[in-house]
């Protein structure tokens, strides 16, 4: 029987070899840093290989497979996490989506946003007042910027202050139908800071984007707002 060249008669002279082997060169190039990274392939791949390759003479040692064996068992349940999360991330996306699809027609209370004065109907707004006021100063700005309605409302408790301005100006003027700015300065114990002013606004439609499990709704006004951000429903 012709020897295997991979082995000589003479048990002293045995050497690893320097050149790499096919198999050994595929469950390198699976781990490489270009890839995607190390999945249970390529470990099985490279645990297999180690073990067709090792010196006869030299064997691994027990405890060594032992914690291959540990990342192993590590790696697979890592894995199996992330596919579980990624399921419930999914699954969550769904339930704010139809959330947020059973806004649409309704008024939400949308921060930051413009006002619709739409026919001379009034228009509701709240304001997140987390401290309270002492009182709250009102402006509300037309679509240039010009001022066209001032107002106050008395102490405020902590949390959403409703009001509701009834789409004239100072002098009483019905003002034309479009998008308005309201502002609002809060005071309390002599010192004043803005604050922010959420008008209730109707919901058109509501978007999906990939990148977030968050729902955009689509408002009347023209802007939009995260579902995460409302405020209040109403009708």
């Amino acid at each position: 029987m012709t020897t295997s060249p991979a082995f000589t008669t003479n048990l002293s002279s045995i050497t690893r070899s320097s050149s790499a082997t096919p198999a050994q060169k595929a469950a390198t190039a699976a781990a490489t840093p270009g890839s995607s990274g190390m999945d249970k392939t390529s470990f099985l791949k490279l645990f297999t290989t180690q073990l067709q390759n090792q010196n006869p003479l030299e064997p691994v040692k027990n405890e060594a497979f032992v914690a291959q064996l540990a990342q192993f068992s590590q790696l697979e349940a890592t894995t199996n996490m992330s596919e579980s999360l990624s399921q419930l991330v999914s699954s969550m996306k769904s339930d704010r989506m139809m959330g947020g699809a059973a806004l649409v027609g309704r008024m939400v209370a949308a921060p930051d946003t413009p006002a619709v004065l739409s026919q001379g109907k009034p228009v509701q707004a709240v304001i997140d007042l987390p401290y309270g006021a002492d009182k709250v100063s009102l402006n509300v700005l037309d679509a240039v910027g010009n001022t066209v309605r001032t107002g106050t409302l008395p102490g405020q408790k902590a949390g959403l202050a409703s009001f509701t301005w009834d789409g004239k100006d100072d002098g009483g003027n019905v003002l034309p139908d479009g998008n308005y700015t309201i502002t609002a300065s809060a005071t309390l114990a002599g010192k004043s800071a803005a604050v922010s002013v959420a008008p209730m606004t109707q919901v058109f439609s509501v978007s999906s984007i990939a990148s977030s499990s968050d729902p955009v709704l689509d408002l009347a006004s023209g802007g939009k707002i995260n579902f995460s951000q409302v405020l209040r429903v109403g009708n």
